[in-house]
């Protein structure tokens, strides 16, 4: 049984990764902080298909709760290795930084660079014994480009970009590839309020993107043929930034 985790799977984006994932014959962790009913929405369209997955319930920005789970997970499942980390959890809290709370700063800050910390460390041990393994980050044209409004988010997701490429150069040599993937503007929760006409203006494309195409790319970086790239940011946001 090959392992994947997924954090903030339970819809969007990460919820588009689990089933890209389950498809390609991995049981997938499901992670959520909250939403369960969401998750269970995304264990039940991976299990009607006949794929394999669960549940785990932890906040991404807590160590003592990634520490928990992680560890009551593995306690339970003693033979079972994570080979695929996807790590998708994030917020936005945008404001213009002249009137930014401190609490919005660090909430996403925690949230979206903090939480690859927790989640990633623990699992690398397992992945250098076995010499094997895939982290895939979820970073955003934000942390590329930067985006006014967006300090907090841009600083998050571009300090992940950095790590991604320094955490690739140290375990390179143990067979384990770290890639990140830059979503652009994607029609999901995080983009409810955005003004998708008007912005869609702005694409060479002329739409907002999919979920699913967000996934497509993430399963080619989870397989065998995406052995020999490592250290890379994939950008897929229509063409609106190169």
């Amino acid at each position: 049984m090959k392992y994947a985790l997924v954090t903030g799977g339970s819809r969007g984006i990460g919820r588009a990764i689990c089933l890209k994932l389950a498809e390609m014959n991995y049981h997938v962790l499901i992670n959520y902080q909250s939403n369960e009913n969401e998750a269970l929405i995304t264990l039940h369209q991976i299990t009607e298909k006949g794929h394999k997955g669960e549940l785990l319930r932890f906040d991404v920005s807590i160590k003592e709760s990634v520490e928990a789970a992680l560890e009551g997970w593995s306690n339970q499942n003693p033979d079972a290795i994570i080979e695929v980390l996807v790590n998708n959890a994030g917020i936005r809290k945008d404001n213009l930084m002249l009137m930014m709370k401190t609490e919005e700063w660090l909430d996403v800050i925690n949230t979206n660079l903090n939480g690859f910390f927790y989640v990633t460390k623990p699992l690398l041990r397992n992945m250098l014994i076995r010499r094997y393994g895939r982290v895939i980050n979820i970073v955003s044209l934000s942390g590329v480009k930067g985006q006014a409004g967006q300090t907090n988010y841009s600083a998050a997701k571009a300090g992940l970009i950095a790590a991604t490429k320094a955490l690739a150069l140290e375990i390179g040599k143990k067979n384990i590839t770290v890639n990140a993937v830059a979503p652009g503007f994607v029609t999901t929760d995080m983009t409810k309020d955005f003004n998708e006409k008007e912005f869609s203006a702005m694409i060479p494309l002329n739409r907002f993107g999919l979920p699913e195409e967000i996934a497509e790319v993430v399963g080619f970086l989870a397989s065998d043929k995406a052995s020999y790239i490592t250290g890379e940011v994939i950008n897929v946001n229509g063409g609106l930034y190169t």
